[in-house]
C-alpha cells in the first residue's frame, strides 16, 4: 500500500518538497537554487524572529531520482511543538503564491495531513490509500489531483496511484479543473488563520537569572535557548554527571537578570518539570515565597542544560561564524531585510537595531548559508566557541538587568475545563450556548429522530457514517427481499448434524424413517405456503412472544401509549387471570420514542458530567444534551 511505498518519517517530523510545475529545461538546477535563496531572503523577516523546537525550515536541491523529479526539499524535527508543522505549512503556501511557478507538497509520518484537517468534506474516492502524489499547493491554493476517469470516483480502491510527473502535468495545464473544494479549502485557512501575527503570540519572555555567559551567548544566538531546554527537558541519567560537580562552562559565581524569549511550548516544558540541583553544583534556591523564586528556577534549569549541552561538545570548536557573514549572499540578505523594514526604523547601533541583527545574522547562519553537505553543528561546539570569541562585559550586563521589560502573564499555562470547552467548540466551529439558551434549544423529540435516523443509516466496513441532516428520505423496507431472507435462513432444505445430535436421537428412540416422513410433509406445507402467509406467522410468533414478555419485569419496564389506562385496570385484571393480563398488555402499545430517550437520558446522567457513549453519538449528531444536576424521573 501507500504507507509501504513511503519512506519513513519519525513522528515528530515533516518533509516539504517544491516542484517546478513545468518541465524544467537544461537550467532547471539553477532556477531552483535561485528559486530557493530568493524564498528564503523574503520570508527573512518571519524566520528570524521565530524560535524552532528543534531544527529549523531548510530548503536544500534535491536532484532527480527515479520518477521523483529534481526539487527543492527539506526535513523539520518539530518535537512536541505542533505549531512548527502548521507553520512551514504556512510558509509553503505563500511560497507557491509568490512563485506561481512552484508546486508543494507536505507530509509527515502520517501521510498527507492537510487532508486530516478537512475530513468531513474530502470527496468518496479519497483515501489514505491513493492521496500519495495528489495533494498539492499551487499559486497559493490546495489542489487535489482525482483520478482521471469520472467513474474511478465511485471506487476508492479503483483509483490509481499518481506519480509526480503526472500530477504536475497536470497542474501546470489544467489547475482549475483541480482546485480542492471551497469547503476543503475553508477548514485549511482556518487552521492558518493568524499568521504571521501568530508568531508573537506563541512567544513568551521570562526573567531568568542565570550566568552572565549563557546572557551573552543568548544576545548572539537566541535559537540556542530551545536546545538548551531539549538537553534538560529530555536528560538522561548519564547527562548529569556533569552537573553533579561545580559547572567548568557556567559557573554559578556571576549570575545576572535576564529577560529570555521562549517559545510557550519551551516554557512551558522548563518550567513544569520538578528538579533539586546538586548542592555540589552551586546552583541554589531561594524559598519558594520569594518574589523572585521563579527567575532562580528558570536560571537554574536553563543553566543545567547549556552545561549538558557543553558536556557533549566535541572539543574541536569551529568559528563561529564560519566567515559567512562577509559574503555577496549576506549583502543580499541584509539588504532585503532593510527594503522589507525588518529594523522598524531603529538607528543603526543602537541596542534594539543589534538585537534584531543578532536575530538576522543567526537565522541566517541556520538556514541560509548552510552548505548541502555540511552536517548540523553540535550546539556544544556553537556554545564553547560563542564563550570564547565574546567579550563579557558583567557591569554592563548589570546595568541592563537594572532595567529589564516586563515579563510575560503565564496565566495560559492553567486551562480551566470552561476554556477548555470553549477551545473544543471552537475548533468545532460552533458558539458555546448561555444555559438559558441550552434549556430552550434542547427538545427531546430531536434527540430521538437523531437517534433513529444514526440507526437506519447503512455502515460499511469503514464504519458507520454520522448523519448531519435530519431531511434525508426515510429507508424503505422491501418486503420480497425481507421474505427472500427469511426463506434461506428458515427454509434450509437439509442441515448436517453432528455428533450430539445423532446421540440425542438414538436416546429417544428418533428413527430416519421419522425424520423421512417428517422431510416430505414439510416439503409438501413449504410448497403451498405464500410469503404473505409467512410473514403473517412470524408476526404471530413476535405477538406471542410480547404477550408472554409483558408479565415479565423486562415487559413491565417499558413505556407505552396506554400507561394510565392500563394501570388503571390493572387491579381487577389481576383477580381475572393470566389471560385478562395479556390482553391489556396487548392493548397498550410501546412507546418507543419515550422509551428510547428515557433510556439515553438514564445513561447521560449515569455519565456524572464526564465523556461517555451517550454524550460521544449525540454530539456527532449535532445534538447537545444540557448539563442537570437532578436526574429525570427523580
Amino acid at each position: 500500500m501507500a504507507a509501504l511505498r513511503r519512506p519513513a518519517l519519525p513522528e515528530d517530523a515533516v518533509r516539504y518538497r517544491l516542484f517546478a510545475a513545468a518541465a524544467a529545461g537544461p537550467g532547471g538546477e539553477a532556477l531552483l537554487r535561485r528559486c530557493a535563496e530568493l524564498a528564503l531572503v523574503r520570508l527573512a523577516p518571519l524566520l528570524a524572529a521565530y524560535v524552532w523546537q528543534r531544527q529549523p525550515f531548510r530548503l536544500r536541491y534535491v536532484p532527480g531520482r527515479g520518477e521523483i523529479p529534481a526539487h527543492l526539499g527539506g526535513t523539520t524535527e518539530f518535537g512536541d511543538n505542533v505549531e512548527d508543522e502548521w507553520f512551514i505549512v504556512y510558509l509553503l503556501r505563500e511560497i507557491t503564491r509568490e512563485f506561481p511557478g512552484l508546486a508543494a507538497s507536505i507530509n509527515d509520518n502520517d501521510g498527507e495531513f492537510l487532508l486530516i484537517e478537512a475530513a468531513d468534506f474530502l470527496p468518496k474516492w479519497l483515501n489514505p490509500d491513493n492521496s500519495e502524489n495528489r495533494v498539492f499547493f499551487y499559486r497559493g491554493e490546495l489542489h487535489i489531483i482525482a483520478p482521471g476517469e469520472p467513474w474511478e470516483q465511485g471506487w476508492a480502491l479503483s483509483a490509481p496511484r499518481a506519480t509526480v510527473p503526472q500530477a504536475l502535468a497536470l497542474l501546470s495545464t489544467r489547475a482549475e479543473e483541480f482546485l480542492a473544494a471551497e469547503p476543503i479549502r475553508a477548514a485549511l485557512n482556518k487552521r492558518l488563520h493568524g499568521y504571521p501575527g501568530k508568531i508573537q503570540a506563541s512567544l513568551h519572555r521570562a526573567r531568568c537569572f542565570l550566568p552572565a555567559g549563557i546572557a551573552a551567548v543568548l544576545r548572539l544566538r537566541p535559537s540556542l535557548v530551545a536546545a538548551a531546554v531539549q538537553a534538560f527537558y529530555l536528560r538522561e541519567p548519564g547527562d548529569l554527571g556533569a552537573c553533579r560537580r561545580p559547572f567548568r562552562a557556567f559557573p554559578a559565581e556571576q549570575r545576572v537578570m535576564a529577560l529570555v524569549t521562549f517559545t510557550r511550548c519551551l516554557y512551558a516544558q522548563l518550567v513544569q518539570q520538578q528538579f533539586v540541583p546538586d548542592r555540589r553544583s552551586g546552583y541554589t534556591l531561594p524559598a519558594p515565597a520569594h518574589p523572585q523564586y521563579r527567575a532562580y528556577e528558570l536560571g537554574m534549569k536553563l543553566a543545567h542544560g547549556f552545561e549538558i549541552l557543553c558536556s557533549k561538545s566535541s572539543k574541536v570548536a569551529p568559528d563561529a561564524k564560519r566567515n559567512v557573514l562577509r559574503g555577496p549572499l549576506w549583502e543580499r540578505f541584509l539588504r532585503s531585510l532593510k527594503e522589507k523594514d525588518y529594523f522598524k526604523g531603529e538607528m543603526e547601533g543602537s541596542a534594539k537595531y543589534l538585537e534584531l541583527l543578532h536575530m538576522a545574522e543567526d537565522h541566517f547562519q541556520q538556514s541560509v548559508a548552510v552548505p548541502e553537505s555540511c552536517d548540523e553543528v553540535n550546539p556544544g561546539d556553537e556554545i564553547l566557541a560563542l564563550l570564547q570569541t565574546t567579550p563579557i562585559d558583567l557591569k554592563e550586563l548589570e546595568r541592563e538587568a537594572a532595567c529589564l521589560p516586563a515579563e510575560d502573564d503565564d496565566s495560559w499555562l492553567d486551562m480551566t475545563p470552561g476554556a477548555l470547552d470553549q477551545m473544543l467548540k471552537e475548533t468545532r466551529n460552533e458558539s458555546l450556548p448561555s444555559p438559558n439558551e441550552e434549556e430552550q434549544n434542547y427538545d427531546l423529540e430531536t434527540v430521538a429522530e437523531s437517534m433513529k435516523a444514526f440507526v437506519s443509516k447503512v455502515s460499511t466496513h469503514e464504519g458507520a457514517e454520522m448523519p448531519w441532516s435530519s431531511d434525508e428520505s426515510q429507508v424503505t423496507f422491501d418486503v420480497d427481499s425481507f421474505t427472500k431472507a427469511l426463506d434461506r435462513i428458515l427454509g434450509a432444505d437439509s442441515e448436517e448434524l453432528d455428533s450430539d445430535d445423532v446421540d440425542e436421537e438414538e436416546e429417544f428412540g428418533f428413527s430416519d424413517e421419522d425424520d423421512e416422513e417428517l422431510d416430505a410433509g414439510n416439503g409438501r406445507q413449504e410448497q403451498k405456503v405464500s410469503p404473505e402467509e409467512l410473514v403473517g406467522s412470524l408476526k404471530a410468533y413476535m405477538e406471542e412472544m410480547d404477550r408472554e414478555l409483558a408479565q415479565t419485569n423486562v415487559g413491565k419496564s417499558f413505556s407505552s401509549h396506554k400507561r394510565g389506562a392500563s394501570s388503571v385496570g390493572a387491579a381487577p385484571c389481576e383477580s381475572a387471570g393470566p389471560d385478562c393480563g395479556a390482553e391489556a398488555a396487548e392493548l397498550a402499545a410501546l412507546d418507543v420514542d419515550m422509551n428510547l430517550v428515557a433510556n439515553l437520558l438514564e445513561s447521560y446522567s449515569a455519565q456524572a458530567g464526564l465523556a461517555g457513549p451517550t454524550s460521544s453519538i449525540l454530539q456527532s449528531l449535532g445534538v447537545n444534551l444540557p448539563e442537570s444536576t437532578e436526574l429525570p424521573g427523580s
